[in-house]
């Protein structure tokens, strides 16, 4: 499915969530006005314009559930898109994953150099926690903590990039469903999860309140990276805006070459079956973040 054709609640959410992230990071990334105004076009290049913008839109939807204030929402929504966006940065270096193209467009050390690419993606690690830290991020510096420590956490060994070091070592094959599940649940999974997490964080739920948001997270994190392994297989390179096929070229084991296409796509429902599931407490009011999960398995990029 189309991010164009997407209806109901998603299709007009997607847009204000888009619309409002670029105009955070157009606000929040201004020219320096001296040498390290490249660096800067850098960051901007990434960030502005591009991607799905998932992960703020789960953040201001779960945030939304418990009335939290929207500006506030936007503003940790770009935090966690400027960790999103730096690891993809990374991530298409030669040393990584080596992609000439991200969002339909050349990746930023094609655009600019390489040396920029990693002070772009190095700058928008720092700045993303430079903006949870900020007063104007929240008045109550218990909840500006608690953010800056869930997206850390998310971030790092025992997040994001943990399971990228574990995708590396995927290329040597030998990986079991159970490898690849944890794999996932750190590289695409975590930040997810943290965005659900944020946004319970800014609508004050207890911790002892989030088990059923903590279930709908881990559920369509998985759903999301099944959906990405079936794309990069048998997706369309144009309407992705990236190069595809290059796991099968690499050797790794995945969910699609352990379990099949077919059972693949099946356990991909499942999971976002389960993910609606855990909301059941909620009433309307938790429809988009039900859409979301439906849409992760029929999205065409």
């Amino acid at each position: 499915m189309s991010l164009v054709a997407v209806s109901g609640l998603l299709g007009p959410a997607l847009a204000q969530i888009a619309r409002e992230i670029d105009a955070s990071f157009d606000a929040l990334l201004p020219l320096a006005g001296d040498q390290r105004d490249r660096l800067v076009e850098a960051m901007r290049y990434a960030a502005i314009g591009g991607g799905k913008r998932m992960r703020p839109l789960l953040l201001a939807a779960t945030a939304g559930l418990f009335g939290a204030d929207r500006t506030s929402a936007i503003r940790a929504g770009t935090a966690i898109e400027a960790i999103h966006v730096y690891s993809l940065i990374h991530d298409d270096l030669p040393c990584m994953d080596d992609d000439a193209m991200r969002h339909g467009k050349p990746t930023v050390h094609k655009a600019f150099d390489e040396a920029t690419a990693v002070l772009a993606g190095d700058a928008l690690h720092a700045f993303a926690f430079e903006v949870l830290s900020d007063p104007a991020m929240s008045g109550d510096p218990f909840v500006r903590i608690e953010l800056v420590r869930t997206l850390a956490t998310a971030s790092g060994m025992d997040g994001m990039a943990g399971g990228q070091m574990m995708d590396i070592a995927a290329e040597e094959g030998g990986f079991d469903l159970q490898t690849v599940t944890r794999l996932q649940q750190l590289k695409t999974g975590a930040l997810l999860g943290a965005a659900v997490e944020m946004g319970a964080i800014l609508g004050r739920l207890p911790v002892e309140g989030r088990t059923p948001l903590r279930g709908y997270a881990r559920d369509i994190g998985l759903a999301f990276q099944i959906a990405d392994d079936l794309l990069d297989a048998e997706g369309d390179e144009q309407a992705a805006g990236k190069a595809l096929r290059k796991d099968a070229a690499a050797g790794k084991e995945t969910f699609l070459s352990l379990l099949g296409a077919a059972r693949a796509r099946e356990q991909a429902r499942m999971l976002v079956d389960q993910a609606i599931a855990h909301l059941s407490q909620f009433g309307p009011e938790a429809d988009l973040l039900r859409e979301i999960a439906r849409f992760i398995i029929e999205r065409d990029r």
